[in-house]
């Protein structure tokens, strides 16, 4: 058995840049990945979908923008070529995340398929058919999550796409069911709408988007209804079966039962932990009643030495915690802080066109909290920006704490609205009121300086 100082299963984006911090602070160690360096967000999540909506959206601003007196008569969409230059990207930032962890001296990687045989002892099946047994002083668990497959009658029988097969498909849908009205679903439902494809989104709650504000969710509805793509809530989907031409849904909703004939369906019902195979019976790691690794404010797990990071230990499911995570566990380890996930900041950012960039607390949520809050909001059809480049759909909302001043959270939906959003969230850090920046000057014509007019809805 081979003993290293430390070992990370899993190298995504807390695993590879821990991996190599670790190596370098003279740690022996050693990361192990059994599929592809790089981890979801390289591979098959962020990269890859950012670079192929970028495509969407140009197509989409192609065929719109005769509104702004440019007309292009014939756009065509060339889906060999969105998918080589995804994988020429895709490929690009992989082997640079590799070549990081092959030149880091002090640094080994495995490339098999881990699981624990004692509480710090790991079996590795390598992918060349080999087996290794190792053993480490810390290990670091980040190896993420994996597409949920709902118990529905008939889907596994069919040829159904997931976030990842879906990626390389070979032609665009002529008609395409999204199993899932998240983010996942109504990133790729738009995209490939604005590729060609006719679009069904079936949502099994009231609305999309369950984690936002109702009036969040409309907003978004009222995009996608722009683009005719078709939105079904409270549905229950009975069945899926093969058709001569394709494949049949049955559902369920408030219009009564019926089918749904598809030439595609796409699971996007959301994510699991990927603990299952881990043998973490063996290393008396606990996990919680959904798979996930269960880490106290430290992301140490309940065996001193043992930590999980990334979307593993659940909660918000995000590349950028994932990344945080190794900076706290890491400066905790090597620079002697004393740093938690307590408190911290949660922003993200779904890429639909336009993006809705959340931070802090909703409305619902602080209602439910018992806050003394009032909120504001600004549609985009009353943005300067927006009406200039005839992006008009959507909305800014803050919550903010009545008495403070502070702002408490913020929903963006706009063309920059991720961008937007982190203004706040920095003015949130920096403990920056609302009439700071009700009153500051941001550079004309910004969508940051509609900011002034968000907060000047508070005074009526």
């Amino acid at each position: 058995m081979k003993h290293y100082d430390a070992i990370i299963i899993g190298a995504g984006q807390a695993g590879t840049p821990l991996a190599k911090k670790l190596a370098e602070s003279g740690m022996k160690t050693a990361i192990i990945e059994k599929r592809i360096v790089g981890g979801t967000c390289i591979i098959d999540g962020c990269t890859p979908t950012k670079t192929m909506i970028a495509s969407a959206r140009a197509a989409f601003q192609a065929r719109t923008a005769g509104k702004l007196g440019v007309v292009i008569p014939d756009v065509q969409v060339d889906l060999k070529k969105i998918i080589k230059r995804k994988n020429e990207i895709v490929d690009l930032f992989q082997a640079s995340a590799e070549k990081g962890i092959k030149t880091t001296k002090g640094l080994k990687l495995y490339l098999g398929k881990a699981f624990f045989t004692g509480t710090k002892e790991l079996k590795v099946e390598m992918k060349d058919g080999k087996t290794e047994n190792l053993s480490a002083d810390l290990i670091f668990i980040n190896t993420g999550a994996k597409t949920i497959i709902p118990d529905i009658h008939g889907l596994k029988d069919v040829d159904y796409l997931t976030s990842t097969s879906i990626l390389d498909i070979e032609e665009i849908p002529e008609h395409l069911v999204v199993i899932g009205g998240n983010y996942i679903g109504l990133e790729f439902g738009q995209m490939f709408a604005r590729f060609g494809s006719k679009i069904t989104i079936l949502e099994k709650a009231p609305h999309v988007l369950a984690k936002e504000d109702q009036e969040i969710a409309d907003e978004i509805c009222k995009v996608l209804d722009n683009e005719k793509i078709e939105v079904l809530r409270s549905v229950t989907i009975e069945s899926v079966t093969k058709t001569k031409n394709g494949l049949s849904v049955k559902i369920e909703d408030k219009s009564g039962a019926r089918k749904i004939n598809c030439s595609h369906i796409l699971v996007a019902a959301g994510r699991k932990a990927q603990t299952d195979d881990l043998g973490l019976t063996y290393s008396g790691i606990k996990k919680d009643d959904k798979g996930h690794i269960i880490v106290n404010e430290k992301l140490e797990t309940n065996i001193k030495g043992v930590y999980a990071l990334g979307d593993v230990k659940g909660g918000p499911a995000f590349t950028h915690i994932a990344y945080n995570d190794y900076t706290i566990v890491y400066r905790n380890l090597i620079e002697k802080t004393k740093l938690t996930i307590k408190n911290r900041p949660i922003p993200y950012c779904m890429f639909t066109d336009p993006q809705l960039a959340r931070v802090g607390i909703s409305e619902t949520e602080a209602k439910e909290q018992g806050l003394n809050y009032k909120v504001a909001l600004l549609p985009m059809a009353n943005v300067a920006r927006g009406i200039e480049t005839g992006e008009t759909f959507g909305l800014m909302k803050a919550v903010v704490d009545a008495k403070t001043k502070q702002i408490l959270g913020a929903a963006v939906i706009a063309a920059d609205g991720g961008e937007i959003m982190s203004v706040l969230q920095m003015a949130m850090q920096g403990g920056i009121t609302y009439e700071d920046i009700r009153y500051g000057i941001f550079a004309h014509p910004t969508y940051s300086e509609s900011l002034n007019n968000l907060f000047m809805k508070l005074d009526d």
